[in-house]
């Protein structure tokens, strides 16, 4: 872990920078009082692409035909 002051962050913000992308934790102390932590930020999450599956499976005409009454019956919680 490095400490250091206020006066040297902002002197070698880049280089504490470069520490904590390495992995090495990284505290700013003001009158030797440590009060900020520098962490590397999460990398943003990435968006689904739309069309990712595109072609890789096909659907038959049924799919969107209604289900059955006793089938319905079932995904609705009634009878066995």
């Amino acid at each position: 872990m490095t400490i250091v002051s206020v006066h040297e962050a902002k002197t070698h913000l880049s280089r504490l920078i470069e520490k904590v992308l390495a992995g090495e934790e990284v505290v700013i102390a003001r009158n030797k009082e440590p009060v900020v932590r520098l962490i590397r930020e999460a990398p943003p999450k990435k968006k689904p692409l739309l069309g990712a599956f595109k072609g890789q499976f096909t659907l038959d005409d049924g799919f969107f035909e209604p289900l059955p009454d006793d089938e319905l019956a079932r995904w609705n919680g009634e009878g066995d």
